[in-house]
C-alpha cells in the first residue's frame, strides 16, 4: 500500500490551493479607499475634459459652473461605474471567491422585492411628511437645477440612467456589496456592518444639507437589513434604482 512520506505531504500541501477567504475589517476598509479613489478620479477626469472641451475659465466660478452642468455630472456619475466595478473584480479576485457571491449578487422573492418597496415607501413618504411640516423642501434646490441645465443640453435621458441606474449599481456594489460583506464578517458583525457602512454612505452624500443627509442615513441603514435578511444585494440595488427615480420624477414636477 503506497503511503506519502513526510516530504511528500510537505510538497503535497504547497500545491493545495489556497482556501476562499474574506478580506476582514482592515482589508475591506483599506480596499474600500482604494475603490473610492478609482471612482473619484474616473469622475474628475470627465470634469477636466469637461472644462477644457468648453474652454472654461480656470477660477473657481468657470470650474464650478462646469461641474454643476447636467450634461458634466451625468457623465461623472456614468465614468464611475466601471473604474468601481474594476476595483472591485481586482480585489475579489484576491479571495478566490466569484465576483457574484462575494458581493451577494444572487436573486431573492418576489415577496421579499415587495416588501422592500413598500418599506421604503412609508420611510420616504414620512420623511417627505416631516419636511413639508417643517416648512422645507421636499427635495434638495439644486437637483432641480441639475435637471434644467440637462435638459438644456438634451441629456435628460442621461442623467435619469446616470441617476438611476448608474449611481444605483456601484454605490451598492460598494456599501451592501462590499463594505457590508467584509465587515459583517469581521468583530462587528452584521448589525455593527450595517451601520458603518450605511454611515460610509451618508458621508458620500455630503452635496445635501443634514436633514436630507439623516433621511439617507435612514435609507441606507434600510438597505442594509434588507441586505442582511435577504442576503441579495440585487434587491438593494432595485431599491435604490427606484428610489432615485421617484426622487428625479418629484423634482421634475416640483421644478416645473
Amino acid at each position: 500500500m503506497d503511503s506519502l512520506t513526510p516530504q511528500d505531504a510537505t510538497a503535497a500541501t504547497d500545491l493545495a490551493p489556497r482556501p476562499p477567504r474574506v478580506w476582514k475589517f482592515w482589508g475591506t476598509a483599506l480596499w474600500g479607499l482604494v475603490i473610492f479613489a478609482a471612482m473619484f478620479l474616473g469622475q474628475v477626469a470627465v470634469i477636466v475634459y469637461r472644462i477644457m472641451a468648453q474652454g472654461a475659465e480656470l477660477s473657481v466660478a468657470g470650474i464650478t459652473h462646469v461641474v454643476a452642468d447636467g450634461l458634466t455630472i451625468s457623465l461623472s456619475v456614468l465614468a464611475g461605474l466601471p473604474m468601481v466595478v474594476l476595483v472591485l473584480w481586482l480585489a475579489i479576485r484576491r479571495t478566490r471567491i466569484s465576483f457574484a457571491d462575494y458581493l451577494g449578487l444572487r436573486g431573492t422573492s418576489w415577496k421579499n422585492v415587495i416588501i422592500g418597496i413598500v418599506a421604503l415607501l412609508v420611510l420616504v413618504g414620512a420623511w417627505d411628511m416631516v419636511s413639508r411640516a417643517a416648512g422645507r423642501e421636499v427635495t434638495p434646490g439644486f437637483m432641480g437645477d441639475v435637471l434644467k441645465s440637462a435638459q438644456e443640453h438634451s441629456a435628460l435621458w442621461l442623467l435619469v440612467i446616470a441617476f438611476a441606474v448608474a449611481a444605483p449599481l456601484w454605490e451598492e456594489l460598494f456599501a451592501r456589496g462590499w463594505l457590508y460583506r467584509g465587515w459583517s464578517e469581521s468583530a462587528l458583525g452584521p448589525y455593527g456592518a450595517i451601520l458603518l457602512s450605511s454611515i460610509v454612505w451618508t458621508v458620500m452624500h455630503l452635496q445635501y444639507d443634514w436633514f436630507f443627509l439623516c433621511e439617507v442615513l435612514s435609507i441606507g441603514l434600510l438597505f442594509g437589513y434588507l441586505r442582511y435578511r435577504t442576503g441579495s444585494t440585487w434587491l438593494t440595488i432595485l431599491l435604490h434604482g427606484l428610489n432615485n427615480l421617484a426622487a428625479t420624477i418629484q423634482t421634475w414636477w416640483l421644478a416645473g
